[in-house]
């Protein structure tokens, strides 16, 4: 799948539930303050604005129909107006969430997207946060908010996203491997299980996926990676729970895939910008 693409799925649908963004909408850009306890879960719902929900601190799981994300602190989420999505806390977090109008949002990607925050940008968020609801537009406080739409426009983004199949077999597998990313099964074990072939399962999960089985398995290792590595979790752990040979092994796909040493991660240090492939 094309990730530049995206699909109706993370669309408004009946069942989810609209929450309104709360504020003055006459305005361009409305800024929100939230505190949420660990474990919190906002089940599945949409904005009529785009939202870019960044994490000051604590870690975010978001989910849509068919893609999932981690938003650890210091990144951001870039969510398209009227995308269905939900989100689970993971330790205690604080976000700083900005709702745009389509205006705004014109220049931004059509598809979701976790962003790096860069230090230019978080000064903007707090000092956007501080501003009243009804700021003028049209005076200095509305070039402090252009400036920062600006600025996230040009954030990288970060290779944090999985993507999800469609088929309901495909997803059960991704959601029992989810459920234990210790456990390494071959694929062909996988395979059995749903009574395919290796090749089957391998054609049906690149066709509805985009990447291949073996390099989703590694994303959603490397995903879970992140979250425990914010929330404190030493290195050695993550790599010995996650299955990996070693600590070094760990360190060395996790520094492929990000450009960083997951010790420097788990200290603050910035994710490269890189583009996830497929293998």
């Amino acid at each position: 799948m094309d990730k530049h693409h995206p699909r109706r799925h993370d669309r408004e649908t009946p069942t989810a539930l609209e929450h309104p963004v709360v504020g003055d909408l006459t305005r361009p850009l409305v800024m929100r303050r939230t505190a949420y306890p660990s474990g919190h879960h906002i089940r599945p719902h949409w904005h009529t604005r785009a939202q870019f929900a960044f994490a000051v601190a604590g870690t975010m799981r978001v989910r849509s129909a068919r893609h999932a994300w981690i938003v650890p602190p210091s990144r951001a989420l870039w969510l398209p107006a009227r995308t269905v999505h939900e989100i689970q806390m993971y330790g205690a977090v604080e976000m700083r969430s900005l709702y745009l109008d389509e205006g705004a949002a014109a220049a931004m990607p059509a598809v979701c997207v976790v962003l790096e925050v860069t230090p230019l940008a978080r000064e903007l968020i707090v000092r956007a946060a501080a501003l009243p609801g009804d700021y003028d537009a049209s005076g200095a406080d509305g070039l402090l908010m252009q400036l920062l739409v600006a600025e996230i426009r040009r954030l990288p983004p970060c290779a944090l996203d999985l993507p999800l199949p469609e088929s309901a077999d495909l997803m059960q597998l991704c959601e029992r491997i989810l459920a234990d990313l210790s456990t390494r099964r071959p694929s062909a074990s996988d395979a059995g299980a749903m009574q395919t072939s290796a090749r089957t399962l391998y054609r049906r999960f690149l066709r509805e996926t985009g990447i291949t089985f073996a390099r989703w398995k590694q994303q959603a290792r490397l995903l879970e990676s992140i979250r425990r590595l914010a929330a404190g979790v030493p290195v050695t752990t993550v790599a010995i729970d996650l299955g990996y040979e070693s600590p070094g092994a760990f360190s060395t796909m996790f520094r492929r895939a990000l450009g960083i040493a997951p010790r420097n991660f788990a200290a603050g240090g910035t994710v490269a910008a890189v583009q996830r492939g497929t293998t």
